[in-house]
């Protein structure tokens, strides 16, 4: 069954947004090896497993909130589902490279959400 793999965090100041998470929850960040300023949010679960892990970057837009993202098979197929059921595709599938690909959608009241599939031969 599809579910949220990863999450990502858009902060104003991302020191402050860092030092809020990581006092709040524990979250720890490690700066992602990229030309951007992006930071991998590590989270556990209650019982101390493995938490769904996201990401945290300076804000793109000034509307711009925490965004999911559901894996699925395929990002495909799941768009072709997403218009059928009502929904509306606002960033179509795109390669990342070395990991799959990735769309953004919005559901029938408006909430965006990330699509990504996991195929490393993509990009």
């Amino acid at each position: 069954m599809p579910t949220i793999v990863h999450f990502d965090v858009p902060a104003d100041d991302v020191g402050r947004a860092q030092a809020f998470y990581g006092s709040l929850f524990g979250w720890t960040f490690e700066k992602y090896g990229g030309p951007i300023e992006y930071y991998r949010i590590a989270t556990a679960a209650l019982d101390g497993s493995q938490g769904v892990n996201g990401g945290m970057g300076p804000r793109g837009a000034p509307d711009q909130q925490v965004m999911n993202y559901v894996g699925v098979p395929s990002v495909a197929e799941y768009l072709e589902r997403v218009a059928a059921l009502g929904g509306k595709v606002v960033m179509p599938r795109m390669p990342i490279p070395g990991v799959g690909s990735l769309a953004i959608c919005e559901d029938t009241e408006g909430n965006r959400f990330g699509l990504v599939d996991e195929d490393e031969d993509v990009g």
